[in-house]
C-alpha cells in the first residue's frame, strides 16, 4: 500500500508541478504567463493576473509537498481547492463535465484524487512519516479526510461563486 500512496503522491504532483509551470513559464507547451492571463479572463477568474498567480503559487506549492509527504492534509487541501475550481470553471464556463466538451472532468478528478490523499494520508514513504508528522493523522485517517474535503470546499467556494456570478453576468450583458 505504501508503494501505491507514493505512486499516487508523485504522479499528483507531477500533474500539478506541470500545471503551474505551464502557467508561470510556459513549459510543456504551456500559454505562458500572459496566456493563462488570458484564459482565466475566458472562464471568468477575475481579476485574472492575480487568479493565475495564486493558481501557479497553489499547483507549485501543493505539488512539492506531494512530491516530498510534507504537511500532506494541507497540500492534499490545497490541490483540491486548487483544482475544484477549475473544474467548477470550466464546467460553468462550457456547461458540459467532460472534458472532450472542454468541461471540468479532468481538474475534478484530479481534485478527487487530492482527497483521497487527504484520507489515506502519505504512506511510509513520506517525510511526514520519517518525521512522525503523520502519527495523529494516521491514526484518525477519517477525520483527516473530512478535514481535507471540507477545507477545500470552503477554499473554493468563494471564487467559484464568483466565477458563476461573473459568467452570468457577462451571460445576460450578451442577451
Amino acid at each position: 500500500m505504501d508503494i501505491g500512496l507514493l505512486i499516487l503522491r508523485l504522479i499528483v504532483g507531477a500533474i500539478l508541478f506541470v500545471h503551474g509551470m505551464q502557467k508561470a513559464r510556459g513549459w510543456f507547451d504551456g500559454p505562458g504567463l500572459d496566456g493563462a492571463v488570458a484564459m482565466f479572463g475566458k472562464i471568468g477568474q477575475e481579476p485574472p493576473r492575480q487568479k493565475v498567480r495564486l493558481a501557479i503559487a497553489c499547483e507549485v506549492s501543493a505539488a512539492a509537498l506531494l512530491v516530498l509527504g510534507l504537511a500532506t492534509p494541507l497540500a492534499a487541501a490545497i490541490a483540491a481547492a486548487t483544482m475544484l475550481v477549475a473544474g467548477a470553471a470550466l464546467t460553468t464556463l462550457t456547461g458540459k463535465v467532460w472534458i472532450t466538451s472542454g468541461g471540468g472532468e479532468y481538474p475534478l478528478v484530479l481534485g478527487a484524487l487530492a482527497v483521497v490523499i487527504g484520507f489515506t494520508g502519505p504512506g511510509a514513504y513520506s517525510l511526514d512519516a520519517i518525521s512522525g508528522l503523520d502519527s495523529w493523522t494516521a491514526g484518525h485517517s477519517t477525520v483527516t479526510g473530512i478535514l481535507v474535503a471540507a477545507v477545500a470546499l470552503v477554499g473554493a467556494s468563494q471564487p467559484i461563486i464568483s466565477t458563476r456570478r461573473i459568467l452570468a453576468r457577462r451571460g445576460a450583458d450578451t442577451n
